[in-house]
């Protein structure tokens, strides 16, 4: 399977290639023309993650050996995950939720950052090269990337975030990650910032080939990259199963899913299983106050130029939202028009695509948005009537599954996707449920375990007893110079 840039159907190479290279060379998007190709029938799913995960594997990045896929998803959830199912589905009331949060740093992140290293690794070996990769994060990108990148033979990881704009626990998460390789830096700015820097060092290093003869290239593990994207398809394939096994739903069923999400990569992983033959009904979107796609859902007009909120569900705090684009250019086909969005959002802050792509988006998803007192009330409310603790990005979308609900009487199962576990954000869970939040984050933690008796996942509590590590504060101008000297000691 070929994948080339959204923005230019002339740059063409295969899965390795696109997995290893991040971004397009002209700041597009890999993607491919043959989703129609790589169909799986749902009813012929048998055994465990793996398996799924196997068979998906093998129609998106269809260049990589079976002995390369079967040793780089043994290694990725052969032992990494606290649940044997890897992704189970829970039944709450009428509705299922898709636990994402059992991998090593609890948070849906993990199932593709456990992957992608290993993609990484294999597509390297015997090239002689090293990778240099540079991410912006939100708050749960880094630290599943930098725990699934450590000490990665031949593969250095920068990881940007925006100064204040994670939880306490996301940014200890990240400032006391060990490895040789590592690099943690907060720039002063948003998740905004963060990401246009990383994607203006891509462009600068392109454009003045910075790291030409070095023995560096420089590669993303943001969801801009196909290699993130691939093993998200995975969990759509396997909850559907799930819920067939389970006698939810028969075979053939639509079921909607709910997905929170600001990056938009989530939900399209959710979009391309459609494409491959899942029975997926709407997709629904859902965002916290920073709702510009919501917004753009509705109405097809896509404006950055607006308040940037910080919430309680700070994974989702962003208003550039990369993976959009992706979308576009499958809804079109068009390459030129898709450069021409990109550049109008560029220059301009805003576009509006053409009336029937609205009416195809329309179709396709739905869209709703909750914001941080909503989303306390949610997390009240599953804890009193399910007795289950949900984190504040699950709450949004469980919040905004209601509101989906009600506007749709004839909807099909649904499925709230469930993004984190709730320590990762202790003090508004735990106000959520209507306590008062006491002392330090770790504290927090513990008040919450002690009025919950809901366990508080390993690598979560042992955060205290780590040494910060990283400590490093820049503005977003000197991006490139930091990632440039990072990549030079890794030569």
């Amino acid at each position: 399977m070929l994948y080339h840039s959204t923005r230019n159907k002339n740059e063409v190479m295969s899965s390795r290639e696109a997995v290893l290279q991040g971004l397009a060379r002209d700041g597009g998007l890999f993607v491919t023309d043959d989703l129609d190709r790589a169909q799986i029938d749902p009813a012929s799913l048998r055994g465990s993650y793996m398996d799924t995960a196997k068979r998906v594997f093998s129609l998106l990045l269809d260049d990589y050996t079976e002995e390369e896929l079967e040793s780089a998803i043994h290694a990725a959830y052969g032992h990494t995950f606290t649940a044997p199912e890897v992704t189970p589905v829970t039944k709450l009331g009428e509705m299922h939720l898709l636990e994402l949060y059992h991998g090593p740093t609890s948070a849906f992140k993990d199932v593709a950052l456990s992957m992608l290293p290993q993609l990484m690794s294999k597509a390297l070996a015997g090239t002689g090269k090293k990778i240099m990769i540079a991410t912006a994060t939100s708050g749960d990108t880094g630290k599943a990337a930098l725990a699934g990148f450590k000490d990665v033979p031949g593969i250095g990881i920068s990881v940007f975030y925006p100064e204040g704009g994670v939880s306490a626990i996301q940014e200890l998460q990240m400032s006391t990650q060990e490895g040789k390789n590592v690099a943690v830096c907060a720039v002063n700015g948003n998740f905004d910032d963060a990401q246009t820097g990383v994607k203006k060092i891509f462009s600068a290093v392109s454009k003045d080939q910075l790291l030409e003869g070095k023995g560096v290239r420089l590669s993303s593990a943001n969801s801009i990259n196909i290699g993130r994207l691939a093993p998200q398809v995975v969990y759509y394939y396997r909850a559907y199963a799930d819920l067939v096994q389970a006698g939810r739903i028969q075979p053939g069923d639509k079921v909607d899913y709910v997905v929170p999400t600001g990056n938009f990569g989530d939900i399209l992983a959710g979009y391309f299983a459609k494409e491959m033959g899942l029975p997926v009904g709407k997709l629904v979107c859902a965002s916290n106050a920073n709702n510009v796609l919501t917004d753009f859902l509705r109405t097809g007009r896509y404006d950055r130029r607006r308040p940037f909120y910080k919430t309680v569900s700070p994974s989702m705090d962003i208003l550039v939202s990369s993976n959009l684009e992706r979308l576009l250019y499958l809804l079109s086909g068009d390459d030129k028009l898709i450069a021409d969005l990109m550049k109008q959002l560029s220059e301009n802050g805003e576009y509006e695509v053409p009336a029937d792509m609205l009416e195809k988006l329309h179709e396709l998803f739905w869209a709703g948005f909750c914001d941080d007192e909503g989303a306390k009330t949610a997390i009240g409310k599953v804890w009193k009537d399910d007795h289950y603790l949900c984190d504040t990005h699950t709450a949004v979308a469980w919040d905004v599954a209601q509101q989906y609900k009600q506007a749709n009487p004839e909807h099909n199962a649904v499925v709230v996707l469930s993004t984190a576990s709730p320590y990762k954000f202790p003090a508004a869970v735990l106000e959520g449920i209507g306590e008062k939040a006491e002392g330090d984050e770790f504290d927090v933690m513990e008040q919450l375990h002690k009025v919950t008796g809901v366990p508080v996942p390993k690598n979560l509590a042992d955060l205290r007893s780590r040494a910060v590590r990283h400590r490093d504060v820049i503005d977003r101008g000197e991006m490139l110079d930091y990632v440039l000297g990072k990549a030079a000691a890794e030569k």
